[in-house]
């Protein structure tokens, strides 16, 4: 645990999990080997988990939604896309993709009891100080029959020997951009999603070896990469075809996936 510990971003140094890094990161969302990178990857998978919109003005409220990653991949279901986070110049970037921001905490949502048909909260729950508050207020936007989707860090020494110790001293993700006490217990939250009237199943997850070594070597040797594309302007490279960069894996002692529909 790095209770006191202080870490570096470009332009000051912060706490760990402190969201001013989104701040001085803020030129990193959309390079397609850049921090966020692996961000990008699981908001293509979290993506495959919704499918279209079954009715006329269906809205999608995507909990942390940064500079909008899902909206890429959410252009052609049909949904109003409604991105919710506390870091305005993410929420300008997401702007730009297609998505109605809204300045907000994820614990605390200014929309209405049952306005959502999807509710996305991807990577968000293991940097919330309360991820119980968070699911709460996840299931109350949710209409009877809604579905969650989600991905977070399981809170096991593995994920933190993987996520912390190793991840974040190679050139991966930010130095600093997780604190390993706010990891969410896979077997607490599908009972905190059952008590909200939501049946979440899990699955584990982990990026593809093969495109993860590629993106690491790059990363090294830092090769300079195109943009990705804004949504609706043909696929963005590295996040739409070709070969999946997060595939399934048996175990969730790591990363995981959940998705579940609320009961009536």
């Amino acid at each position: 645990m790095r209770d006191a510990a202080l870490v570096s971003t470009p332009a000051r140094v912060l706490p760990p999990n402190d969201p001013r890094q989104y701040d001085d990161l803020v030129d990193e969302w959309w390079k397609p080997d850049g921090v966020f990178a692996m961000l990008h990857w699981l908001a293509r998978a979290r993506a495959a988990l919704v499918p279209p919109a079954s009715r006329r003005d269906a809205v999608l409220v995507d909990l942390g939604c940064g500079a909008g990653l899902l909206a890429p991949h959410l252009a052609d279901k049909g949904y109003r896309h409604v991105g919710v986070d506390v870091t305005r110049s993410a929420l300008d970037q997401a702007a730009g993709q297609g998505v109605t921001p809204l300045n907000a905490d994820a614990v605390a949502v200014p929309l209405a009891d049952r306005c959502a048909d999807v509710v996305s909260a991807g990577e968000l729950l293991e940097h919330v100080p309360d991820w119980r508050r968070a699911i709460a207020e996840a299931c109350r936007l949710l209409r009877p029959g809604g579905l969650l989707v989600l991905d977070t860090l399981n809170d096991t020494l593995l994920a933190r020997l993987i996520a912390v110790e190793i991840g974040e001293r190679l050139p991966t993700v930010p130095r600093g951009i997780h604190d390993p006490r706010l990891f969410v217990d896979a077997r607490a939250l599908v009972a905190e999603c059952a008590r909200h009237g939501v049946e979440l199943r899990l699955r584990g997850i982990r990026p593809a070896f093969g495109a993860t070594l590629a993106w690491l070597l790059r990363r090294l040797r830092g090769g300079a990469v195109p943009a990705f594309p804004a949504a609706g302007a043909g696929r963005p490279t590295g996040t739409g075809g070709g070969e999946p960069r997060i595939v399934p894996t048996w175990s969730t002692a790591v990363l995981y996936q959940g998705h579940g529909v609320r009961s009536g």
